[in-house]
């Protein structure tokens, strides 16, 4: 974890003109990019769905319904670690680059959350449905209903309620993929989506972005993922871009849709990714201190970007070809 020390001198760096950090980015332009290296799986099922014929957003619903029905996944849907009163909600978005949205939050009793949030998109005047209201719309809308609170799940949360420790662990996507219980019980809080982005050989494209949110988290919170502008935004002939890590510290300056202006403004989606993570450490400053947030952002040409606060951002990138890559993204401060 970073050190005050090293946080604030890297922070007090940031008005410098810095070179940019060492790239991951491979150099075939990508059609399919996702968070975490879970993502990989996720890809697969969208490059199948694309190649099978499919839109783009019947690509990047195929590959966020793999991580929410996934058992070993306790950061997305079944599975999904519950808030602090047992409850397993979900959230979830999926947008066109021509501004068509849909998106649930709070929802609870149905695993495919990204297929509701469609749903919403596709069957109502609204974009965005929540708690009780998403739940009763999933139902009447005839998704399969199920407790989504899995023994493994329920056990890490009776572990927390013992101590009821809300202290953020920074990366804990892969700290805790497959595991019976948290790495550190109840630390599981500053994780929580895979977000993926897709796009056409014509450039169009589409996104989607589904989470079960911070372990433990307050009844009723909502953090970036299902927002629009800030756990995802995507812009026809500019770009799209997503993000993972304290969803709070994204919303607090509209990350996405940050970093998708800046790439209408110029910037490739390295630069735009890096603007944004150095604009929350100058803005936040101590406040930030071992959290982490990261930015993934792909544009019309097949170009990657993405930068992290903190050392452990992963995430899979997939070519024309089909072929999947898991790549670590830069940092700001070092471990």
């Amino acid at each position: 974890m970073t050190d005050r020390r090293s946080m604030m001198a890297g922070i007090a760096a940031l008005g410098a003109a810095a070179p940019l950090a060492a790239r991951a980015t491979p150099a075939t332009p990508a059609i399919i990019v996702s968070t975490w290296d879970f993502g990989a799986a996720a890809n697969d099922a969208a490059f199948a769905a694309m190649t099978a014929g499919g839109s783009l957003l019947d690509a990047v619903e195929a590959g966020a319904k793999v991580p929410e029905a996934d058992p070993n996944n306790h950061s997305v849907g079944y599975s999904g670690y519950p808030d602090r009163d047992g409850h397993v909600t979900l959230d979830a978005v999926i947008m066109d680059d021509a501004g068509g949205v849909g998106a649930v939050a709070a929802l609870e009793n149905t695993t495919h959350a990204i297929s509701v949030a469609r749903r919403v998109m596709e069957k109502t005047p609204h974009t965005l449905l929540v708690g009780e209201g998403a739940t009763r719309f999933a139902k009447d809308q005839g998704f399969p209903q199920q407790d989504l609170l899995t023994p493994e799940a329920e056990q890490a949360w009776r572990d927390w309620l013992k101590t009821a420790d809300y202290q953020p662990v920074a990366n804990s996507e892969t700290g805790t993929y497959g595991t019976r219980r948290h790495v550190t019980p109840g630390g599981a809080l500053d994780h929580d989506t895979i977000g993926l982005l897709a796009r056409r050989a014509d450039g169009r494209m589409a996104g989607a972005c589904t989470t079960s949110g911070m372990a433990f988290k307050m009844r009723g919170r909502v953090g970036d993922s299902p927002q629009v502008g800030a756990g995802l935004y995507v812009e026809r002939g500019v770009g799209g871009a997503t993000s993972t890590g304290l969803g709070e510290e994204v919303t607090r300056v509209s990350g996405s849709a940050r970093v998708v202006a800046s790439m209408r403004g110029g910037l490739s989606p390295q630069q735009a990714c890096e603007e944004v993570v150095r604009h929350i450490a100058r803005l936040r400053g101590p406040a930030i201190k071992g959290v982490q947030v990261g930015f993934l952002a792909l544009d019309p040409r097949g170009r990657v970007g993405a930068f992290c606060l903190l050392p452990g951002f992963t995430y899979a990138v997939t070519d024309a070809a089909g072929r999947t890559t898991v790549h670590k993204a830069a940092s700001l401060f070092a471990a």
